[in-house]
């Protein structure tokens, strides 16, 4: 007697998944990703979480070593993700795809105000993928475009974990909504992560504007009020425009491209079959 393996096929039609898992987050990823958001969220606000009587604020010149170890974190979250999923050559060949596009939308709008169309590819690739496959491909995406422009830095590392949260967030969006209302409810999602990544960069970036904007810079002996008081001061001045610029766009660019996207991404997610299980006819007779 002998079994023949038989794969089986996604879902297809009108009742087939919304979200394919291409990354699934097992356990030991869990926790590294855990552990990497946990620093992220120290490394982002740690103005508002250290006391005034703290020695923090002296040491705004250790900032490219926490870097450089949030870096190290986030390479070892996508590791252990990838690893762990059992990642095969088609989930990899799409994602090597999507982050070579993200990175090649991201220069279109560089030095022109929030127009950066790489974010609405982020929130659609998030939602048809699923969230382990965003965070992955939004920190591969930031690493390679800031290969491709340059733009390596100490900011580099909070870039890719914002935008790994920006894209993890869309494949959390409720599984539900379809037609209309899912694109409608992708596009609102966009508006508003548009802004919080702006906003998370800012916080990355405002304690060390020392005396080049004495106004509203980050004040180390000030409390908590006082500085996020600064910090919106500091966001209306510089940024706003950007973020609403970049928001715009992203709501613009789902709405109208969006519906073919979310399509194709299907289509190519249905093909590559990422969620195939291996099953065993009985024995022949």
């Amino acid at each position: 007697m002998t079994r023949t393996p038989v794969t089986s096929s996604p879902p297809a039609g009108p009742r087939a998944p919304l979200t394919t898992r291409a990354v699934r987050l097992g356990p030991r990823s869990l926790v590294a990703l855990a552990l990497v958001s946990a620093v992220g969220v120290v490394a982002f606000g740690w103005p508002f979480l250290a006391p005034p009587t703290s020695q923090v604020g002296t040491h705004t010149q250790d900032a490219p070593w926490l870097f450089a170890g949030l870096l190290v974190l986030l390479v070892a979250v996508v590791a252990a993700a990838l690893a762990e999923s059992g990642l095969g050559p088609k989930a990899v060949a799409m994602l090597g795809v999507l982050a070579a596009t993200g990175a090649a939308l991201r220069p279109i709008g560089a030095g022109t105000a929030g127009i950066e169309p790489m974010f609405f590819l982020m929130v659609l690739s998030g939602r048809v993928l699923g969230p382990g496959f965003g965070f992955a491909l939004g920190n591969v995406t930031m690493f390679a475009s800031a290969l491709l422009t340059g733009g390596v830095g100490p900011w580099m590392p909070f870039q890719m974990l914002a935008m790994g949260w920006f894209t993890m967030g869309a494949g959390l969006l409720p599984a539900r909504a379809r037609g209309r209302t899912e694109v409608r409810l992708l596009a609102g999602y966009g508006f508003l992560a548009a802004f919080a990544y702006g906003t998370a960069m800012n916080m990355a970036g405002w304690p060390f504007m020392g005396a080049l904007a004495s106004g509203i810079s980050f004040d180390p002996h000030a409390g908590v009020p006082a500085n996020l008081a600064r910090f919106l001061a500091y966001c209306l001045a510089t940024s706003l425009g950007w973020d609403l610029g970049r928001a715009l766009v992203t709501v613009v660019l789902t709405l109208t491209l969006g519906p073919a996207l979310l399509r194709a991404l299907r289509r190519a997610t249905r093909r590559a079959a990422f969620e195939a299980q291996v099953t065993f006819e009985g024995p022949e007779r």
